[in-house]
This record gives C-alpha cells, sequence and structure tokens, in this order.
C-alpha cells in the first residue's frame, strides 16, 4: 500500500462529529500532496458549525502513520474556495498545523462592491473591554497586560484576558499555560491562570507554526473569541493587541464597543513616535486613550539602589501630556520581569515586594481610578 493510500485510510477514522461522516467522506480534505522524503502537505476546510479541535485529530492521525516525517496543513473556510473547484484540488497550503478556529457562517461570494463592515455588537457580560496597545514591538505590551490582568484579579474582580497578538501570541508562555482549550456544545471553555481567563490564538497553533494570515482571517478569529468563548460574568476585559495599528486593532473596533485603550510604551523618543501614532489611531475610531503607561523607565542598580535611565527619561510623561491623558505609571527594568515571563510567573505574583511589581501595582490602581471616573494623578 502506498503511503498515500496509508494516510487516506487513516484519515478514514477521523469522524467529525456534526456530521457522523469522516473527513474523507465529508470531501473535507484538500489538495493531499507528498515528497518522496514523507513530507505531508494538505488544505483542511472547517466550517463554520465544525469544532476546531477537528484539524489537531486530523494532523496527529498523519503524523502516527508509518513513512511520515512532517506535516503541514492549511486550513481555509469553505467559503474561501472557489465555486468551480473541483473536489481534491486547492492551492498550495500554508504551514498551520493545529486548528485556526472558524466558527463563523460561510459567506457567499463577494460581488463587485466590497461590503460595509459590520456594526459593532456589545457584550455587556465582558464589562469594560481595554485594549493593551502599544506602536511598535519589544516595549512589553504584553508583560504590562498580563501583570495588570492578574492584579485587577487579586483585587476581586473578574477579569478576561484575550491575546489579539494573532502574529506574536505570548499570553500563554507569560501566564503559565498552553494546551488546546476544550469546547461544549460549539463552545470554547477559557483556561485560567492566576485567576484570570484566557483566551489566545497560541492555545490552538503549534508554537513554530507562523500566523500568515489577512485580514478577513484576523476578524474572524477576533470575532469568535469574543462570540464563542464561554467568558462569563467579567468586570474587566483586557486584550491584548498586536504592536501597530494593523487589522487586529481595527478588527477590534469593528467587532465591539471597546471602552478605551491602554497604550504602552519606553522613554526613548523613537517608541514615543510610534506610540503616538497608535493612540491617534484609537482616537481617530473613536476609542478614548484611557492612559500611557512607561515600561523601562529606569534601571534600579540592586546594590545601591540608584536609578540609571538606560534608555532616556520623560518619553511617557511628554506623550501623556501631548495627549491630554494621565501617565498610569512608569515601570522599572527588572531582570525579574523577564524571567517570570518566561517561567509563566508574572512578577506581582513571583516577587510581589518587587519595586517592579509595586509600579505595577500603582499602574493598576490609577487605570481602576481612570475607568471608575475618579481621574488620576500624573506621576511624573
Amino acid at each position: 500500500m502506498t503511503l498515500r493510500a496509508r494516510i487516506v485510510d487513516a484519515l478514514g477514522g477521523v469522524t467529525n462529529p456534526r456530521t457522523g461522516h469522516s473527513v474523507i467522506e465529508g470531501a473535507m480534505i484538500r489538495d493531499l500532496a507528498l515528497t518522496d522524503s514523507g513530507k505531508v502537505r494538505l488544505t483542511f476546510l472547517l466550517g463554520a458549525q465544525d469544532p476546531a479541535s477537528l484539524v489537531r485529530d486530523v494532523r496527529q492521525t498523519i503524523e502516527r502513520v508509518d513513512g511520515v516525517t512532517e506535516v503541514r496543513v492549511d486550513v481555509k473556510d469553505p467559503s474561501q474556495m472557489q465555486q468551480g473547484a473541483a473536489r481534491g484540488a486547492a492551492p498550495p497550503p500554508a504551514p498551520n498545523p493545529r486548528a485556526l478556529p472558524v466558527m463563523e457562517p460561510p459567506r457567499a461570494a463577494p460581488g463587485p462592491q466590497r461590503p460595509a463592515p459590520p456594526a459593532p455588537v456589545a457584550y455587556p457580560n465582558l464589562g469594560r473591554i481595554i485594549a493593551i496597545s502599544s506602536g511598535k514591538g519589544g516595549v512589553g505590551k504584553s508583560t504590562v497586560a498580563t501583570n495588570l490582568a492578574v492584579l485587577l484579579a487579586s483585587s476581586g474582580a473578574r477579569v478576561g484576558l484575550m491575546d489579539a497578538d494573532i502574529y506574536g501570541p505570548n499570553v500563554p508562555r507569560m501566564m503559565g499555560i498552553d494546551e488546546p482549550p476544550p469546547v461544549e456544545n460549539e463552545r470554547i471553555i477559557p483556561l485560567q491562570a492566576h485567576g484570570v481567563k484566557l483566551m489566545s490564538i497560541g492555545f490552538m497553533v503549534e508554537r513554530d507554526a507562523p500566523a500568515i494570515w489577512r485580514g478577513p482571517i484576523i476578524m474572524k478569529v477576533i470575532t469568535q473569541f469574543l462570540r464563542d468563548v464561554l467568558w462569563g460574568q467579567l468586570d474587566y476585559f483586557l486584550v491584548d493587541m498586536p504592536p501597530g495599528t494593523g487589522d487586529a486593532q481595527l478588527s477590534l473596533v469593528q467587532a465591539t464597543q471597546v471602552h478605551g485603550a491602554v497604550i504602552v510604551t519606553t522613554p526613548q523618543d523613537v517608541a514615543v513616535g510610534d506610540a503616538l501614532r497608535g493612540a491617534k489611531m484609537f482616537e481617530r475610531v473613536g476609542v478614548p486613550v484611557l492612559g500611557i503607561v512607561e515600561n523601562m523607565s529606569y534601571f534600579e542598580c540592586p546594590h545601591c539602589g540608584k536609578p540609571s535611565s538606560l534608555f532616556g527619561s520623560g518619553g511617557g510623561a511628554r506623550l501623556a501630556s501631548e495627549l491630554h491623558v494621565p501617565l498610569l505609571g512608569e515601570i522599572p527594568l527588572y531582570p525579574r520581569v523577564l524571567e517570570g515571563g518566561d517561567t509563566g510567573r508574572p512578577i506581582v505574583v513571583a516577587e510581589p515586594e518587587s519595586g517592579a511589581a509595586r509600579a505595577l501595582a500603582a499602574t493598576a490602581a490609577q487605570l481602576r481610578h481612570v475607568l471608575a471616573g475618579e481621574g488620576a494623578t500624573i506621576g511624573t
């Protein structure tokens, strides 16, 4: 029996629970391609109501076939396929070994005019929806987002953290949890860590799988994370955004009513300039900027306690002043923050008495005051 035949035979045992048919019978497998060295590539059609776990089952089933050395799966919505394409034919897939969750019903083929974006949907059960954003990468946005979420939860609030950084999801590592979330009755159950409910695309794709996705797919993922995850009743819903002003930011504000944005920057002018553009983007789409967080503000010598401004100083305060918003906090550069992010223990959990943890706690308190309408002092 050839390798192709063995793979098809094995996939005949993978059943779609929605239809009761195998993925082969349901014509969910397209363009099954093999190399002499045992590399397998295929396109998998994941319908609106099909469980996302099917893609993982398909991949693992193929990996167990003798002679297979590598598996690459391209997940597509059936509506992406051309109407006249014959079954079993599709473009060469991009690598994506685990499940891309697409539960939105397929749409008809687009007409000559581009449809207007959908109106934002209110999700009152999510409480205050807050985007944690930055103008550029490497400023510690995800570190700030995870620690703020843990601090808000430790104060007794019900908190959810959605990792919308589609291209570089870091929340799973930083919160110390990385496994596919369970699905019940076609709804995703969020994972939990440090008192925070979590959802990330990182839970559903392999760690080394690049997300080569355009705007419509990003919109579907963000919409699903808002609509099809059983968040329960929350007080705060933090969204860790990717850096910049791209599809994910626009998709979020088109998908739901965002209460406000927190902009994370470092002190140097190049980071502040990028952060200003990010803040202006939110203002342009009607999302108020709640405040600025300056990360890596200074390095505190562990021996003498003297602060050193490694990346300049005052950038966050200048940005806050220009935008007429409060400077929520200045977080020092502390090596254990990085270690905690790598080991899944945020600094406010690992070392709550450290200077960085205390600065983050003050930042969370300032954010609560702003959200409560009490204002906040600018700590320069």
